[in-house]
């Protein structure tokens, strides 16, 4: 694998809005290295998953994530590293469980921080993540 060959491409979701065009990027891909980032628990229509439940919101941001790293070429299988950060360290259990619903087997290193302030309060949940596609199993 050549993780850095090519040039960086920006990937869209169509059905993902983009906070700022112009200004955010969701999702990159170098050669075969995917990132993602400011996956946050809002559903098609861009509004909060779940206003104040936590696992409502990490399975909206999952879902997010899986339609990038689907769009740039590769499976939720390719995901090789996470990092969590939830509004209240209590959220953990239900971000561990909706993480649950989409990793099986060798969950991918994840960080998790909590307490943080999201530029929106209604935010319980964002992660940030790398894949590198034809890794998975």
């Amino acid at each position: 694998m050549n993780i850095v060959e090519g040039k960086r491409r920006r990937v869209t979701v169509p059905w993902i809005k983009e906070p700022e065009p112009g200004l955010w990027s969701n999702c990159f891909v170098i050669g075969n290295m995917v990132v993602i980032a400011g996956m946050v628990g809002r559903d098609a229509d861009g509004n909060i998953a779940g206003p104040g439940d936590p696992y409502k919101q990490s399975i909206a941001l999952f879902e997010r994530m899986r339609a990038f790293v689907e769009a740039a070429g590769g499976t939720m299988a390719d995901i090789v590293k996470l990092n969590a950060f939830l509004a209240d360290i209590r959220h953990r259990p239900a971000f561990i469980e909706a993480r649950r619903q989409f990793f099986s087997g060798d969950f991918p290193p994840c960080v998790v921080v909590g307490n943080v302030a999201f530029a929106q309060p209604e935010y319980l949940v964002e992660v940030e993540a790398m894949a590198i596609i034809g890794s998975g199993s």
